[in-house]
């Protein structure tokens, strides 16, 4: 007896049974969407560099190495800067930015807020009670100060005295911090820092060591200094960033009324990126500026600083120094946005700044 072989086929899905299939497949997407939702919602906004969207790790690392280390560099750069830095799209970098912003809340907030947070402010003092109390205290964090005069007012020895008071601990009016000094003059002498240290009981020799010093040779060269300085903030434990002198370059460089839209713009972005080191990083940075006499003054001191509105509206304190009888010195307070005008002597000596 042969053996049959039934097949059994199977049976067809109801319409029911199409629709609950159906219905249970979108149940399961729509409880997919809500779980990465969730994850989403409990990961919070992005939280470093890496998540942003567009920047894999060799764009981190280019970025990092460029200086910017933090979401907060990335939300206040601007395209072009990133598209340099690491060689991206003006779209990624722009998505990049956006989405750093974002994270960070960067808009509106109240009036005390900004106070809480600029009595975190650190100063430096001067070595004199009288220059201190004129400026506020001494030279402030997240700020340019800028001080102006002609030749032989005394502007580089504060950059000297400055190289050693940032040096000193809190207690003593510093910052336990180092320093970055921007030469365009070759003007830089460590045995007057020395000299300085000595005086205020420094080892000499650590004291130097403290310092680094860059010799600008042009305008470009300058600026680039003072881009590649935030790469050297955290691991040198800077505190303090000096340009002397500011102006030099760029008024020897662009020379007559045809040029000097081009310089002014330069001039603007590099006033920029000191500020925004200053601000982002909690240094403080002092630059020193040439003058020029305005023949168009009749009345009155015709000395001017160079570099006109864009330096004036970018140093948040700005002081006129300039030479009185043997070794004094005047300072005088010609703008601060929270403090009066005034003027302070004191006197330069062996050991530096000191009160009159």
């Amino acid at each position: 007896m042969s053996e049959r072989t039934v097949t059994v086929k199977p049976s067809k899905p109801t319409k029911e049974k199409e629709e609950k299939t159906i219905e249970e497949q979108t149940l399961s997407m729509d409880e997919t969407k809500t779980a990465t939702s969730g994850k989403k919602e409990e990961s919070g906004k992005v939280k470093s560099i890496t998540e942003l969207p567009g920047i894999g790790p060799q764009t981190a690392e280019k970025l990092l190495q460029a200086g910017y280390k933090t979401l907060e560099s990335i939300a206040v750069a601007s395209p072009m800067e990133l598209m340099e830095a690491a060689g991206i799209g003006e779209i990624t970098a722009g998505k990049a930015i956006g989405a750093a912003r974002e994270s960070l809340e960067m808009g509106y907030e109240t009036a005390d807020k900004i106070l809480a947070r600029r009595e975190t402010l650190e100063r430096i003092s001067t070595g004199s009670k009288e220059l201190d109390s004129l400026i506020g205290g001494g030279v402030e964090t997240q700020s340019i100060t800028e001080v102006y005069g002609q030749y032989a007012s005394g502007k580089t020895q504060w950059a000297f005295q400055l190289c050693v008071m940032t040096q000193l601990p809190t207690e003593q009016g510093g910052l336990s911090g180092n320093i970055l000094y921007i030469d365009s003059e070759n003007s830089f002498r460590p045995e007057r820092v020395v000299s300085i240290a000595k005086a205020k009981g420094l080892d000499p020799e650590k004291t130097l060591k403290n310092i680094f010093v860059a010799r600008a040779y042009n305008a470009d060269h300058q600026m680039l200094l003072a881009e590649k300085a935030v790469e050297m903030i955290a691991p040198k434990n800077i505190k303090l960033i000096i340009v002397d002198s500011l102006t030099s370059l760029f008024r020897s460089e662009f020379i007559g009324r045809g040029q000097l839209s081009d310089r002014q713009q330069r001039l603007n972005r590099h006033m920029h990126t000191l500020q925004k080191v200053a601000e982002m990083h909690n240094v403080a940075v002092l630059v020193t500026n040439q003058v020029m006499s305005r023949p168009d003054v009749l009345f009155g001191d015709p000395t001017s600083p160079i570099g006109g509105h864009i330096v004036g509206h970018n140093s948040k304190t700005r002081i006129y120094l300039r030479k009185a009888k043997e070794n004094k010195r005047v300072a005088k307070l010609v703008d601060s946005p929270s403090l009066p005008d005034g003027e302070a002597i004191y006197s330069l000596t062996d050991a530096g700044i000191e009160d009159a």
